[in-house]
Order: C-alpha cells, then structure tokens, then sequence
C-alpha cells in the first residue's frame, strides 16, 4: 500500500467532500466515500450516502467487497469525510479494506448533529472497532487543515426540520 503524503490525502478528501456534495444535491445526507487503489492515487468508485442504513462508507465496502478480491483490498484505501460510525467501520472491516483515511471526527458530527433523529451518533471510534479485529486496518485521521472544509456541508443541515 503507497504512503499517502498530506497533499494526496487532501486532494482525495476533497474529492470525497465533492461526493458529499453531490449527495446533499439529491436531498441526502452529505456524507461521502471513495475507495483508492493501492497506488494511493486511482479512485476506484465513489459513494455518496444513500440513507441512515446505507452509508456511504458501508455501501462502498459492500460494493468492494463484491467486486474486488481480498488481497487487493487489504492494499486499499477507504476515504471519508468523517469518522466511520460503528456499523461502517464493522463493514470495512468485514470488506478486507486494509486503510481508512478520514477528514473530521465523529465527535465533530455529533457536536452539529445533536439528538437529531436521523443521526443517532454511537460513541465509539472507529480505531476502538478495528482494534477488537484479528486483522489490522490502518486509520489516517482526523485531518485538522481540513476540518472546516469537511464540516462545511453540515452547517445548518441538521437543524433542518
């Protein structure tokens, strides 16, 4: 798996923020994932979110899972905009995804999200999921230049009715 330097890891998290983007565009949650080849710098599919069961990191490592052999994913990088939540993190795991680089914490989200019922943030970092794992997963974040940018699609978005 290729090192990422800081300026990759930008340039793909900003790219994964553009998919949130393109997710909020059709009236869903803004959140999005994308998954890089070994070579740190080919994007193999993109996701956005789909709904509060289909994430945009567990739908993509569904996908991979489904398309890609094992011993090329553990060589993969999953890149998201925040945190994975608990149930992403349990399906990049389960895909053999072997690297997940995120933009901001889950902490963060839930600092905006609030009791918003849609979002009904679990308190456990994804690193503490990986961990009770038999196989390792790199994790790469949070990403503080970048904070902003990653939490500028929710402002406002949560305190929607």
């Amino acid at each position: 798996m290729q090192a990422l330097s800081p300026d990759q890891a930008a340039l793909l998290l900003r790219r994964a923020a553009a998919v949130a983007g393109r997710a909020l565009s059709m009236g869903r949650h803004p959140f999005g994932a994308l998954l890089v080849a070994p070579d740190g710098e080919t994007v193999l599919a993109e996701q956005g979110n789909i709904d509060t069961v289909n994430h945009a990191e567990s739908t993509l490592a569904r996908t991979a899972a489904a398309n890609y052999p094992g011993a090329y994913l553990a060589r993969c990088t999953l890149v998201t905009t925040f945190e994975p939540c608990a149930m992403c993190a349990g399906t990049i795991y389960w895909a053999g995804i072997g690297r997940v680089l995120y933009g901001a914490e889950e902490t963060e989200l839930l600092a905006l999200t609030g009791d918003h019922a849609d979002n009904p943030t679990l308190s456990l970092p994804c690193r503490e999921v990986f961990a009770r794992g038999q196989r390792a997963v790199q994790v790469m974040g949070p990403v503080p230049a970048l904070r902003d940018e990653m939490l500028a699609l929710h402002q406002g978005f949560w305190k929607r009715p």
